[in-house]
Formats: structure tokens, C-alpha cells, sequence
């Protein structure tokens, strides 16, 4: 069984820490409910790296802490 969720109609969002550039961020998908779609903003239709959303959640607090 693949863990690798249907991308086809996800929804994408930068983050909110951005500077607004066009291409110079992280983005993720929402709505998936056991893991995290992430990608690189300059590269839309590049690879996908999905990330279990207990280990984004970890990661995300780490990063605001900094």
C-alpha cells in the first residue's frame, strides 16, 4: 500500500514567513490529514518530499523557536 497521497488536486500555500518573492519558499499542501506534502517553490512540478504531519509538526515548532 503506498502512503504517497494524490497530489493531483492538492492545494498549495507558501509559508507565512515568505518574504513575498515569487519563488524563494517552501510551500505545502493542505488537507491531508496523516502527512505533509512539501515542495520547492522555484520547482512546482518537481519532486514532492511527504513528511508524516508528527514530524512537521515538530520541525515547525523547532524553526519558530530559532
Amino acid at each position: 500500500m503506498s502512503r504517497t497521497p494524490d497530489l493531483g488536486t492538492a492545494v498549495w500555500r507558501k509559508s507565512s514567513y515568505s518574504d513575498g518573492g515569487a519563488n524563494n519558499c517552501l510551500e505545502v499542501a493542505v488537507g491531508f490529514a496523516d502527512v505533509v506534502p512539501v515542495r520547492d517553490s522555484k520547482n512546482p512540478t518537481g519532486p514532492v518530499l511527504v513528511v508524516a504531519a508528527p514530524a512537521w509538526a515538530d520541525f515547525v515548532a523547532f524553526a519558530v523557536r530559532r
